[in-house]
């Protein structure tokens, strides 16, 4: 390979590994997000399933990871040093080995998933009081208020499912669930309703009289579980796709470097 070649090859690889840095970080702000994220569903899917806590976490641990070997393999390229550039080739590998399987781990226990959300939504909602006992029920509450708000949907398969609810069930009075109560022109949308509200002229055995949307949020819950995750996986094909134009790189110009010299390494 030509000299010319080899300086060809050398900033394309700077130039991958810059952009591998970035979507690293991206990795690791998502995984940052599954645990910071206490105001939407993903609080729900949090507590539903552990596989997603664990799923979080290895994505901070790789992104952090990719961030560091993009740094390595830019370092490695301009200054053409093989230690470097083999150090990176392995544990590039080892990455996408990692993301793969992550991927695979989800794919195989989405249904898994499903249904641990649908058995803790349910509890959320036959648990639900306004005065909760702890502050991860609280959140758990407030979470899920957040969601049947911004959806505009109630209860899990249907609005009915507030019917298991036990203070619904042992009130003198007609309650249902504020935060599934139809907007009303001039209502602030962006504030969440909480708790349970009451209606004195709706007939206690009727919920069909219930001012609240009548669709359950399972399948508008499942359609932004598949928006969301068609995001991601075009994210992570992108990352993936990086990475093996970074491995072909890599050794291509590590095979072309005849002589190195390490004086040339930045030292801190």
């Amino acid at each position: 390979m030509g000299t010319a070649c080899i300086k060809v090859t050398k900033y394309f690889l700077f130039l991958f590994n810059l952009l591998f840095f970035i979507l690293g970080a991206v990795i690791l702000g998502f995984g940052v997000w599954i645990l910071a994220d206490k105001n939407s569903f993903i609080s729900v899917l949090q507590t539903s399933s552990s596989s997603l806590q664990v799923g979080a976490y290895v994505s901070i641990g790789v992104g952090a990871v990719t961030m560091v070997m993009g740094l390595l393999g830019c370092i490695g390229a301009v200054n053409e040093v093989r230690c470097l550039l083999g150090l990176y080739f392995v544990f590039l590998l080892l990455i996408l080995i990692a993301q793969v399987t992550v991927g695979v781990l989800f794919y195989f226990n989405a249904d898994k998933l499903k249904q641990e959300v649908g058995n803790v939504v349910m509890d959320i909602i036959r648990d639900y009081k306004v005065n909760a006992s702890s502050s991860r029920e609280e959140s758990l509450q407030e979470a899920w208020d957040y969601v049947q708000a911004q959806v505009e949907c109630c209860g899990w398969v249907s609005f009915y499912n507030w019917t298991e609810n036990w203070e619904i069930q042992n009130s003198t009075e007609v309650l249902y669930p504020c935060s599934c109560e139809k907007a009303q022109e001039g209502d602030n949308r962006h504030i969440v309703k909480k708790g349970f509200c009451s209606n004195s002229t709706l007939d206690k055995n009727n919920p069909d009289d219930w001012p609240v949307h009548k669709e359950g949020c399972m399948e508008k819950v499942q359609e932004w579980l598949q928006e969301n995750l068609a995001i991601l996986l075009g994210v992570c094909a992108g990352v993936a796709l990086i990475e093996l134009l970074g491995l072909l790189l890599s050794i291509c110009l590590c095979r072309h470097i005849h002589s190195e010299d390490y004086s040339k390494v930045p030292k801190y």
